[in-house]
């Protein structure tokens, strides 16, 4: 049986296989992506981003287990950091997640960044169509926590929780970071702490300054996730955008857009094109200490190898 056929069948270790195959950028891993894309589609993408510390497993670990509870197949893509010795994931969300790592129903993926900014590795949402095919009804996708340019996962993600923790400066980090636009709800966590109140005013007074473009008003819920307090109001919330979302025009919709898709697969093509020809990537080396030495610019060498690549392109049209 083909692999995409074992994947529509919801089968592990196919699975497995397709985002190893993905992973490493193997040349079939294209024509398997090209086979299930018309079956993807149906899942919930469900995005969390915030610091580290946060306790964004933590919560991930008990929303899964009540989305369980009422009989979702449940996919997680966690994000982490990448080891500078094995070029892994440096954490393993296997260990932070056991008992969900047990459960046939649930599948878990840690990806490394491999340098990918933004929150996710390059492969991300490759790796939840893969889930998405399978048949999860929900996919979470962690993001690494690194800090303030984790925006992409709203470019994935069907609703984007953003969390926040008293006592991180996180009221001020919220605007800083631009959170007011890619939140489409908030989630402070460790409310158990004295200054939550605080933290809250300051969310709401940055959310006060300028409302959203499609009309929402991000909520704010307050949880404890190591003691899964707030994890039914996390998802009743979850519930609303999603009813919200479907009244929505088609300009609003940001999922999956086709557009971002193409455009970065044309990115890095173009880019493997031009660095696969010998006689451009000979012309990179030679600049690159050009401008090291500060004997060149870096532009005038890009306008240059784009030139040489029309060239190349004419010649080839000619012969």
């Amino acid at each position: 049986m083909r692999l995409s056929s074992r994947i529509l069948n919801g089968e592990v270790r196919a699975i497995a296989r397709a985002m190893t195959l993905i992973e490493n950028e193997q040349p079939e891993a294209e024509e398997l992506l090209k086979e299930i894309f018309p079956h993807t589609g149906r899942a919930q993408i469900i995005g969390v981003t915030g610091a580290p510390g946060t306790g964004k497993s933590t919560l991930v670990d008990k929303l899964v287990l009540a989305y369980r509870r009422r009989g979702k197949s449940v996919g997680v893509v966690a994000v982490d950091p990448t080891s500078p010795f094995s070029g892994g994931a440096i954490l393993g969300d296997r260990v932070r997640m056991q008992d969900l790592y047990l459960d046939e129903g649930v599948f878990i993926r840690s990806m490394a960044t491999r340098g990918h900014l933004g929150g996710l590795a390059r492969p991300t949402a490759e790796v939840v169509q893969v889930l998405d095919a399978a048949g999860k009804d929900l996919v979470f996708v962690e993001t690494v926590g690194v800090g303030q340019d984790e925006v992409e996962v709203t470019k994935l993600a069907d609703v984007s929780l953003v969390l926040l923790v008293p006592g991180m400066g996180d009221d001020l980090q919220a605007i800083k970071a631009g959170l007011m636009e890619i939140a489409d709800i908030f989630v402070i966590n460790k409310a158990d702490r004295a200054d939550v109140d605080q933290l809250v005013r300051g969310v709401e007074s940055a959310l006060s300054l300028a409302g959203r473009p499609d009309g929402w008003s991000p909520p704010i819920v307050r949880s404890v996730a190591s003691q899964g307090q707030g994890v039914e109001e996390l998802m009743s919330a979850i519930e609303h955008w999603f009813g919200f979302r479907r009244g929505l025009p088609a300009a609003f919709d940001r999922r999956h857009s086709a557009q971002d898709l193409i455009l970065q697969l044309l990115r890095d093509r173009l880019l493997e094109t031009a660095i696969g020809q010998s006689e451009i990537w000979a012309r990179i080396q030679a600049a690159s200490e050009e401008v090291r030495l500060r004997k060149r610019d870096p532009y005038s060498v890009v306008n240059e190898l784009i030139d040489l690549l029309r060239l190349g392109d004419r010649i080839e049209e000619s012969s």
